[in-house]
């Protein structure tokens, strides 16, 4: 569980960035949780998008995704999620 404090820093972090993927209609399946999962691992703090024909709200994919992946969501603003969860192998992010 992150602190306000984390999570204000990481969404300074996060803005900057540029998503690196889209969620849409097919949802989220176990290919998109694994590759989400892949990306934590590579980069600790990833930017998505949820498209318009997404079944879901922004805020339920965030909170699906990150139980998934067992990520904290660091916020939802708009269509775009910011999630992280701290690398085992390439730790980047220091709070």
């Amino acid at each position: 569980m992150l602190t306000s404090k984390e999570r204000a820093y990481l969404r300074g972090l996060a803005n900057k960035e540029t998503a690196i993927m889209q969620i849409g209609k097919g949802g989220i399946g176990e290919n998109l949780v694994k590759t989400i999962s892949d990306a934590l691992e590579a980069r600790e703090l990833i930017k998505l998008t949820v498209l318009e024909n997404c079944m879901g709200t922004p805020k339920e994919v965030a909170n699906e995704l990150a139980a998934a992946t067992d990520a904290d969501v660091v916020g939802v603003v708009g269509r775009k999620i910011i999630i992280y969860r701290e690398s085992v192998n390439n730790k980047r992010i220091e709070l």
